[in-house]
């Protein structure tokens, strides 16, 4: 892995932070009410680039000035964090027009989840930590800010770690009706699902499945395979919902080229079961069919590695803003997870 990660400083309390739109633009109500929670909730300053008042149509035909407006962020001195509007399906097309030199010249806090995951590897095989969350759904959801995501969200902005990661004491994965915004229905958290009795360190690379599978597939941004000796696989499923089985071919893939065998550990997002235009219905049994699918190629390819499942981290509610790069201790013998 890179000789040196760098984790960018800490924000301070009235601190301007950078809104961009590297993927996709968000409605100009959500905007304004994400906008209205970092100033009432954290104490920080909007700064609103040109991307973030775009629409799709612009953005779509844009991929170098969507770059821009990121790059522009990092330079700014006065800004000490970067975050996205939101996610999508295209941001691969942005990383061909970043300049590395100039996000690493001036090393800034950047959040983003989801597409965003595109710009945190490239981040990544460039030594940058970067941090899980945007805009819209992080800050936008349900009528008042979830206290856990609270809690995580002011330790990625204010404090040089996360530290443990306590299990929230509730989850849920229904979508959130901004028109009615009536309150979701949230059920007890069932725990975390743990493989493996061997402690272990590691940085964290990977993120949102989809993100991972195309990286795999473009072998652009991937970084060089030793750079990921005893690293943590960190693995969330999206709104896609994926078929446990094409998890399991994708990871099974990682295991023929070598790849799954270097990382010491494997950290797994508790699913989303469901999702507007699904094209199939996700079983009940869900969440334990894509653990077994995800066991099965561990038991073949990594039978030693420290698994668990089910955090609090991708697109089911509420979450941690998981920091890729930074480093991850799992302790199965307490079932601890602690990021540094």
């Amino acid at each position: 892995m890179p000789a040196v990660f760098t984790t960018p400083p800490p924000l301070d309390a009235g601190g301007r932070v950078a809104v961009v739109a590297p993927s996709r633009p968000i409605d100009e109500s959500q905007l304004d009410r994400a906008c209205a929670r970092l100033r009432d909730v954290f104490s920080l300053d909007p700064v609103v680039f040109e991307s973030a008042r775009r629409d799709w149509e612009w953005l779509r035909d844009n991929p170098a000035a969507r770059a821009e407006d990121v790059m522009q962020a990092f330079e700014d001195p006065s800004i000490r964090g970067v975050i996205a509007a939101t996610g999508g399906d295209d941001q691969l097309r942005v990383l061909p027009h970043l300049d590395p030199a100039r996000l690493t010249a001036s090393p800034t806090r950047f959040f983003g989840f989801s597409d965003n995951d595109n710009l945190r590897l490239f981040l990544w095989t460039h030594g940058v930590v970067s941090y899980g969350a945007t805009l819209h759904p992080t800050l936008t959801v349900d009528p008042e800010l979830h206290p856990y995501v609270e809690r995580y969200l002011r330790r990625a902005f204010f404090e040089r770690s996360i530290g443990v990661v306590e299990p929230a004491p509730e989850w849920t994965d229904d979508w959130f009706d901004f028109d009615t915004e009536a309150p979701r229905e949230w059920r007890d958290n069932p725990g975390r699902t743990w493989r493996g009795d061997e402690r272990v360190t590691g940085r964290l690379w990977g993120g949102n499945f989809s993100v991972v599978k195309w990286h795999l597939q473009t072998g652009r941004y991937l970084p060089d395979p030793d750079d990921l000796d005893g690293a943590v696989l960190a693995l969330e499923t999206s709104e896609d919902v994926p078929l446990p089985r094409e998890v399991r071919y994708t990871l099974r893939a990682m295991g023929e080229r070598g790849l799954l065998e270097r990382f010491d550990g494997l950290v797994v997002g508790r699913p989303r079961t469901h999702a507007p235009g699904l094209e199939w219905e996700p079983p009940a049994d869900y969440g334990a069919q894509l653990r077994a699918a995800v066991l099965s190629v561990l038991d073949a390819y990594n039978p030693d590695a420290t698994a668990v499942f089910d955090l609090e981290f991708g697109h089911a509610d509420p979450t941690v803003p998981l920091p890729l790069g930074a480093r991850a201790t799992l302790n199965p013998a307490v079932g601890r997870l602690r990021i540094d």
